[in-house]
């Protein structure tokens, strides 16, 4: 059986239109399960920003811990900031802190456990207004008392730069990425644990820098991007039964 050129593209079209359609509703229903997820993730996170601190796992536990399983888990701990250069790193704001809005920098110094190791703390944030580095250097270094501090905060994990991320400035210890790993090599500060801490508590007398409470709020836009991948599916399937009925020969 020979089929004419005709028959062939209607044949050729057909089938690419049951491709195309087939992927827009996988799309469809692959971002309807990321939104469980995403819904899933939110649910836990706020679980853990609201449950009760628990004591920093010791250090034997460190390497098990994981971003899926222990980001934002508030925990409870004493450390004494050691007499070592900080780091700011630049944001535009946050996405989990309500009360910062506007740009600034994240202050991360190091700090020590009594038994030894050494944990980087997010410190807290500072104002854009308050970017003069030796102003920084007085009101941050007051932190640095060499006398233990009991600390509250949230286990976060290092960021990785995007290819369009600023590179560091050395000089001026400024990053664009919370990579505190990347800092501690960079200045000095010795091995340090695989995360750190997003300080909550306690907030020093003149509030610079700024720590506090931790409110996630992760983008959830995954129902719009499935409605939009279903949508075109239904489109091309009318766009191909308008092309297909036109294709009719004509009734004598």
């Amino acid at each position: 059986m020979t089929f004419t050129r005709s028959q062939t593209s209607s044949r050729g079209f057909a089938a690419f239109t049951v491709l195309m359609v087939a992927l827009f509703i996988g799309l469809g229903v692959w971002q309807l399960q990321r939104r469980a997820a995403k819904h899933a993730l939110i649910d836990a996170l706020t679980d853990r920003v609201a449950a009760a601190p628990v004591p920093l796992p010791p250090q034997s536990e460190w390497r098990t811990l994981t971003p899926e399983r222990d980001e934002f888990r508030r925990v409870g701990l004493t450390a004494t900031y050691a007499r070592l250069p900080d780091a700011m790193v630049y944001s535009a704001g946050s996405a989990v802190r309500e009360d910062v809005s506007g740009p600034g920098t994240w202050a991360f110094l190091p700090a020590r456990l009594a038994s030894g190791e050494t944990i980087v703390i997010d410190a807290g944030f500072v104002a854009n207004t308050m970017q003069e580095r030796s102003i920084q250097d007085r009101q941050i270094g007051k932190l640095v008392t060499g006398e233990p501090v009991t600390l509250t905060g949230y286990l976060r994990f290092p960021e990785s730069a995007g290819l369009l991320t600023a590179a560091e400035n050395r000089d001026k210890r400024l990053w664009f990425t919370r990579d505190h790993l990347a800092m501690a090599k960079a200045l000095g500060w010795g091995e340090v644990a695989p995360f750190y801490i997003d300080l909550e508590t306690p907030v020093p007398d003149n509030g610079i820098p700024k720590p506090g409470p931790l409110s996630p709020h992760l983008r959830d836009e995954h129902m719009q991007y499935a409605i939009t991948w279903f949508s075109l599916a239904a489109a091309l399937l009318v766009a191909f039964a308008v092309w297909a009925r036109g294709r009719r020969p004509a009734k004598q």
